[in-house]
């Protein structure tokens, strides 16, 4: 859909900026007046991670004027396979500013603003209400939802990507022009459904791919020119190398924005079954480190897919996906006459197994706090981590 530009321009480009952006200027959809609408534009990045290193990198090297980085997290070694605005000398560093930094490497008339908190409910539209336009490049449903209700409350667009694996999916919500997030998702996905990356992975690159198109389109917004995707959800397979493009509409049945809401209590990170499960029946790395030394029988079960078990596993685990599990077709793998316990990577996908396990009468079951991510930084900081 074709919109009005978002920016009115600048009132010039200085003489260094004409020869930092003269292929651009030499288009004539873009031309001077569409870099000095970037120039005054100020866009702000939901995230300095896999789709907001390339959209920051490129929304400063087009000549964005402001851009704002949300962002509360350090930089991990885990992030670099996919992070690529962040080095090797940035481990352990704030993510926010080590973003700026290589903002400013890119392109040192940009102004950046950093906004190092957890975005949520409190501050989401205070912080929002400076910007012309949001990039949304966070991987939780809870966030994603609260991105998009700020921006409908305020009237702001944002450009929205998902990366999974070897999947990608951009767009752009308007709820002024056209659908919000809500018409795509009128309701949030049972809770362990949709794993994050961290839980599910995801190929590096595609990160590239989904947000050089969030730059494109908002870059698009900011100049007015071109058809966005408004309307349309593009979906980027990796593996056949196709993309696809789905029809989005404003459902009228879509209950109206009013408030900002508790958006991890209406995404849920365990389900209710889970959570009732896990009390009581929830054991520290500690304590699993004790039964394995006691002479209690046990059987440790790691509920993980295959290729996170060839990584790093609990010494004395037997592997039984949680999939198998959950359909029923590997109970009878969980054996009668010892205490089951149960682990994953971070303590969500064995909640949820927990469930299923003591629906199928295993009542003394447990699960492990913090998965095998708490038995590697709290007990054998030997193995590796991911």
């Amino acid at each position: 859909m074709s919109l009005p530009p978002l920016v009115e321009p600048a009132a010039e480009l200085t003489i260094d900026e004409v020869r930092r952006y003269s292929r651009h200027l030499i288009i004539p959809d873009v031309a001077m007046a569409g870099q000095k609408r970037l120039k005054n534009a100020k866009v702000l990045c939901i995230g300095a991670g896999g789709l907001g290193s390339p959209a920051l990198l490129y929304l400063a090297a087009a000549g964005v004027g402001t851009l704002g980085i949300v962002e509360f997290d350090v930089v991990d070694e885990s992030n670099l396979q996919r992070q690529i605005i962040h080095g090797q000398s940035d481990i352990g560093r704030s993510k926010a500013q080590s973003a700026r930094d290589s903002v400013l490497e890119i392109n040192p008339y940009v102004t950046v603003n950093l906004h190092e908190t957890r975005l949520d409910s409190s501050n989401a539209l205070e912080i929002f209400a400076d910007y012309d336009l949001i990039v949304d490049g966070t991987d939780n449903f809870a966030t994603r939802y609260l991105v998009n209700d700020a921006c409908v409350l305020l009237g702001k667009p944002y450009v929205w990507g998902s990366i999974y694996r070897f999947e990608g999916q951009v767009s752009v919500f308007w709820d002024q022009y056209g659908p919000n997030y809500r018409d795509l998702y009128p309701s949030p996905p049972p809770p362990g459904m949709v794993p994050s990356c961290a839980e599910g992975g995801v190929l590096g690159v595609i990160c590239a791919a989904i947000g050089s198109v969030m730059v494109n389109e908002a870059i698009k917004l900011i100049t007015g020119i071109g058809e966005t995707l408004l309307g349309r959800l593009l979906v980027f397979d990796a593996l056949d190398m196709e993309w696809n493009e789905i029809k989005i509409r404003k459902d009228p049945a879509t209950e109206p924005i009013t408030e900002l809401i508790d958006y991890e209590a209406f995404c849920g990170v365990v389900s209710e079954e889970a959570q009732a499960a896990a009390v009581g029946s929830t054991i520290t790395a500690a304590e699993l480190k004790e039964l394995l030394d006691s002479d209690k029988p046990i059987a440790l079960i790691d509920v993980r897919e295959p290729a996170e078990w060839e990584i790093v596993s609990i010494p004395g685990a037997v592997l039984i996906p949680k999939d198998g599990i959950l359909r029923g077709e590997r109970l009878s793998e969980l054996p009668q006459d010892r205490q089951i316990i149960l682990y994953c990577k971070t303590g969500v996908r064995s909640a949820e197994t927990l469930a299923a396990v003591k629906a199928a009468g295993f009542s003394d079951a447990v699960h492990v706090q913090g998965g095998v991510t708490a038995w590697v930084n709290q007990i054998d900081p030997s193995l590796p981590s991911y």
